[in-house]
């Protein structure tokens, strides 16, 4: 084999060579494998042409680049404070946090330079306007629903960025130490109240506690007296009767009995006892002696 067939052979070796080369580079640069976290944005003559989500992508080489790799992960802006006054003209240092996703890549690429910035100062405007909406105990009392509302603000001021914001956080709500000192004194002002108005609250309780127990002893009292107004009516009745049927004579029994019991009462005391009688006394006496045998 002559020099010229060999060089010739190896010419036509070296094109296939390349050739092989070429295809292959080729095919790399048409097929883009996007991970499963990210989206590409391709420009084709330096124009966006599309964007490819995770997975095997086809492009045209030397035509078609990759000219942004975007990640799609949830992201989360450094805390931030920002300094607000509440409609009751309070100053209030307020620590915000934010969390988001980039959804459109496409929009964030070409609308928006520093998303991160952009999004810290649209949540400060949004927090300083909503504070101002608010006295400082709603503010306080109130955290959900400001937090609920300052993400809605959120999402419409950077809706045209391809943004989702996920979540919104007020992590804390200072003071300045002038209002902390005021805010101490009125709690415990208020502490005292409430302390002065449990002792009151007592106090009366007991006092009522108090008339209900005499009202309950007099009620009782009352309650007896009744009883034993009863029975003494009831025993008039029965004398009543007793005269009705047996006559006068029942009624002479039965004060002759009562003077006779009377009598034996004061002769049984202590001591020597001298008794004086008035005649009509003796007299009863000896007239009961007499109905009280003729009765036996």
């Amino acid at each position: 084999m002559s020099e010229d067939q060999i060089l010739s052979i190896l010419s036509e070796s070296a094109i296939y060579i390349l050739g092989a080369i070429f295809l292959i580079v080729v095919i790399l640069k048409g097929i883009r494998i996007v991970p499963q976290s990210e989206k590409y944005v391709v420009e084709r003559f330096g124009r966006l042409h599309s964007v490819l989500g995770p997975g095997i992508n086809f492009v045209i080489p030397f035509l078609d680049a990759v000219a942004h790799k975007i990640s799609i992960l949830e992201r989360q802006l450094p805390s931030a404070q920002q300094d607000a006054i509440t409609k009751d003209n309070v100053l209030v240092q307020v620590e915000t946090s934010v969390f988001y996703r980039i959804i459109e890549p496409e929009k964030t690429v070409y609308r928006i330079r520093d998303v991160d910035a952009a999004i810290s100062t649209t949540v400060a405007g949004i927090v300083r306007a909503e504070i101002g909406k608010m006295d400082l105990d709603e503010v306080q009392s109130n955290r959900d629903q400001l937090i609920g509302t300052i993400k809605r603000a959120v999402e419409n001021s950077v809706d045209d960025w391809g943004i989702e914001v996920t979540r919104t956080e007020i992590l804390d709500v200072n003071l300045d130490q002038a209002t902390r000192d005021a805010m101490l004194q009125q709690l415990n002002a208020e502490r005292a109240r409430r302390a002065q108005v449990t002792e009151a609250e007592g106090t009366r309780r007991s006092v009522e506690l108090a008339a209900d127990a005499e009202l309950y002893a007099a009620e009782q009292t009352a309650k007896a007296r009744r009883i034993q107004a009863d029975a003494e009516a009831y025993a008039t009745e029965v004398v009543a009767k007793a005269i009705k049927e047996n006559g006068i004579e029942a009624a002479q029994y039965q004060v002759a009995l009562k003077q006779v019991e009377a009598l034996a009462a004061l002769g049984n005391g202590d001591g020597k006892q001298t008794i004086i009688l008035p005649a009509d006394a003796v007299q009863a006496f000896g007239n009961a002696f007499k109905m009280l045998k003729g009765g036996s």
